[in-house]
């Protein structure tokens, strides 16, 4: 049996199985019904790793083993397979989100918070900065940021950066906006923003601009600048530099608050 190693790292990042067991699952799904010996010489594995590793197969669902001599082995359909691995991921993920929620009824997340704050009087003011790279975590990055606002959260952003934030960050802006904290958003609007300008309506001020700039204000004491073009970039390896510099930030914000005076509102632009 010949199967293209592309397709096993596939089955492996799918399913979450080691090598050998996307080789021997492979092998079986191509027999049907087969011995563990068999498989071993088919799928190239260990006849010492064979058992060991249908026996993990069946625990997660994959096969079903044949009471005999000698003892046979059974493919389960591909399509039940991936309803089974649904279900067990999903109870897996539900158990460890229960944990974590567990977690802050405990004395432990006391702990830690008390290990943060007092490592956080230590840390020199020029060590509050950062590097953050892939979309994913500047977003985690950005939404710890503004959940920290007590009095604004300034963002500007390309026209795909507004249309993103409003869908990933809606939730977090919509609570610091009940504690009373002012949001505005300038970017360039497009035909393609007006969804997500009606959306945020309610939370945030937003207005047009033609500049090119994707940072987030926080207080006008944090900043978090975005050093490439969106466009540009593949998500994976974007590149977003995080300080916390109330002389900096102040000074932007500053900048940012006299060009907003000449930005047009999103609902004259869209005419919406």
């Amino acid at each position: 049996m010949i199967v293209k190693e592309e397709f096993l790292s596939k089955l492996r990042l799918y399913f979450s199985l080691n090598l050998y067991e996307v080789k021997i699952w492979t092998a079986l799904l191509s027999r049907g019904v087969s011995t563990a010996g068999e498989l071993s010489d088919i799928a190239n594995v260990p006849r010492s790793r064979s058992y060991d590793v249908l026996e993990s197969l069946e625990k997660k669902g994959f096969v079903v083993m044949k009471f005999g001599k000698p003892i046979k082995y059974l493919a389960v359909p591909p399509t039940e397979v991936v309803e089974r691995v649904k279900k067990n991921m999903k109870r897996d993920a539900d158990k460890k989100v229960k944990r974590l929620d567990d977690l802050k009824k405990t004395e432990v997340l006391k702990e830690l918070k008390d290990l943060h704050s007092e490592g956080i009087e230590l840390v020199e003011p020029s060590d509050l900065s950062g590097s953050l790279r892939g979309r994913h975590n500047l977003y985690n990055h950005l939404e710890l940021t503004i959940k920290g606002a007590e009095e604004s959260v300034t963002i500007m952003t390309t026209s795909q950066g507004f249309i993103r934030k409003i869908e990933g960050l809606k939730p977090v802006l919509e609570k610091v906006k009940k504690r009373g904290v002012k949001v505005r958003i300038a970017a360039p609007l497009t035909k393609e923003c007006i969804n997500a300008v009606k959306d945020i309506s309610e939370v945030a001020e937003v207005r047009h601009t033609d500049a090119k700039a994707r940072f987030v204000l926080i207080d006008s004491q944090e900043l978090t600048f975005m050093v490439l073009e969106d466009k540009e970039v593949h998500p994976t390896y974007d590149v977003g530099i995080w300080v916390n510099t109330p002389f900096f930030a102040g000074a932007l914000e500053e900048f940012f608050e006299l060009a907003w005076k000449n930005m047009k509102p999103a609902k004259k632009v869209l005419k919406i």
